[in-house]
């Protein structure tokens, strides 16, 4: 695969020349927040959502970026340029950049702000045809302190954790159960379901993502006239629910047909599915 170009604090280099210190927060502590996105024909899937989703989150957690939006969004689209990027995935990263080795934050240090791409590989067809197995996963989660809603922070090791001990179950994915919020979201993606021709999906709190490609199938379903419901869900929920399905920017939306060993509905992806499928996929050829 050819070396694609990475965009690094101001410069435009390689991939296997882009370097960062090794006292960089983002390396020391996961301190920083990035941003996955779908490309499509050259451009980014719901850019405006992802650039202030950032940009909400950075006042949160105290890293002052001296850009605006619009200069990020020439970073992005100059990135997707060189790279003659049509169809990929970008990743934007912000830290909170160089600073000694301890917990005291340094409000002069520069961020350091990275955008690379990779080409957009799907998933394979049989698991948006025939629906995948997902796992709930009982424990209870920590938001962050001052934090009303969820932040995509560089912070992951739970979720890799997540991911690990569901591929270990035979899952895809694995769903988060918290003993007060009850069923929250899976390591790299949200959870919905449909029961009676409502379409649910939990709440946003400090430990449920506001997810792009969640936000698209809501206003999408609400378009067309399906009622939405945006609550507390139990696993009990999942579990009789006539469908279920998990949505993030790099999978689109992927039907469940199967929690732990409990199959859902008549154990292949259900009709609301299909059709929030179709239209989504509308939505990302247009690329709006």
């Amino acid at each position: 695969m050819q070396d694609s170009i990475v965009y690094l604090n101001g410069l435009f280099t390689s991939l296997g020349n882009a370097k960062v210190s090794i006292l960089d927060r983002g390396f020391c502590y996961g301190d920083g927040l990035f941003e996955t996105m779908r490309v499509c024909k050259g451009k980014v899937f719901k850019l405006d959502l992802h650039i202030n989703r950032l940009f909400q989150s950075l006042p949160l957690v105290f890293i002052d970026l001296p850009m605006t939006g619009e200069e990020v969004k020439s970073v992005i689209q100059d990135t997707l340029t060189r790279n003659k990027s049509k169809n990929a995935i970008l990743r934007l990263t912000v830290t909170r950049g160089i600073s000694a080795l301890n917990f005291q934050m340094d409000p002069e240090a520069p961020p350091t702000l990275v955008v690379h791409t990779r080409p957009y590989i799907p998933l394979p067809k049989n698991i948006y045809s025939k629906g995948a197995r997902i796992s709930l996963l009982p424990m209870k989660v920590s938001g962050l302190p001052s934090v009303d809603r969820g932040l995509k922070t560089c912070n992951f090791l739970s979720n890799i954790l997540i991911r690990e001990i569901s591929i270990r179950k035979g899952s895809m994915e694995g769903v988060i159960v918290d003993p007060v919020l009850g069923v929250t979201e899976g390591a790299t993606s949200n959870l919905f379901i449909a029961k009676n021709g409502v379409l649910i999906t939990p709440a946003i709190n400090d430990c449920v993502l506001k997810g792009i490609t969640r936000s698209v199938v809501i206003t999408i379903a609400r378009e067309h006239k399906v009622p939405v419901e945006e609550k507390i869900l139990l696993p009990e929920d999942v579990l009789t629910a006539d469908e279920v399905f998990i949505t993030n920017s790099g999978i689109d939306i992927v039907p469940v047909i199967r929690v732990d060993d409990t199959y859902i509905g008549n154990k292949k992806p259900g009709i609301l599915t299909r059709f929030l499928q179709d239209e989504f996929l509308k939505e990302i050829e247009e690329c709006r």
